[in-house]
């Protein structure tokens, strides 16, 4: 019965920060509480007995898919004005929701990690057999998801870069 409480907790944290990273109108902000949604994510799947999947979802999307946006947000920097607007939306206040979160989300790890709780029941699924079943039959739409991502990449930079190019002809004219 414990078990599907720390679940439970562990899904309210995700559903109030993805809410949260969804109404952030600074894109920081929202990076912040979306590396909140993943690191939630990844303690359902430890509780629901995938700890690869867990150690996938902390590695690979709040790891490097979230330095990923935060270069992407870092290469569309807007001078000036954007520094400004950005110090001026990062104030201490602005840590207190994800702080909250993340002290949640730790307490329920350390109580696991802890020993003092079992995992849900279900199968431990190892690497290898993601491994295969990854690059086996879905290798193509892995790749397509990479094809996807960089994509994106390249279209945020472009369009940013219209962006400023056409900003900074208005400034000289």
């Amino acid at each position: 019965m414990l078990e599907l409480g720390l679940f439970y907790i562990a899904a309210t944290v995700s559903l109030v920060s993805t809410i949260m990273a969804v109404t952030r109108y600074n894109a920081a902000h929202a990076l912040i509480y979306l590396i909140i949604s993943l690191l939630a994510s990844a303690i359902i799947f430890y509780l629901v007995g995938a700890p690869f999947a867990a150690v996938l979802e902390v590695v690979i999307y709040a790891g490097a898919i979230m330095v990923l946006f935060v270069f992407v947000i870092m290469m569309l920097n807007l001078g000036a004005s954007g520094d400004t607007e950005e110090h001026a939306l990062l104030n201490p206040s602005m840590w207190i929701g994800p702080s909250i979160l993340c002290a949640v989300l730790f307490g329920e790890i350390v109580y696991v990690l802890s020993g003092a709780q079992q995992t849900l029941a279900g199968q431990v699924i190892g690497p290898k057999a993601v491994g295969l079943e990854l690059f086996g039959p879905y290798v193509l739409a892995v790749e397509l998801a990479s094809m996807l991502l960089l994509a994106a990449l390249v279209g945020a930079y472009h369009l940013g870069r219209r962006y400023f190019i056409d900003a900074r002809e208005q400034d000289n004219g």
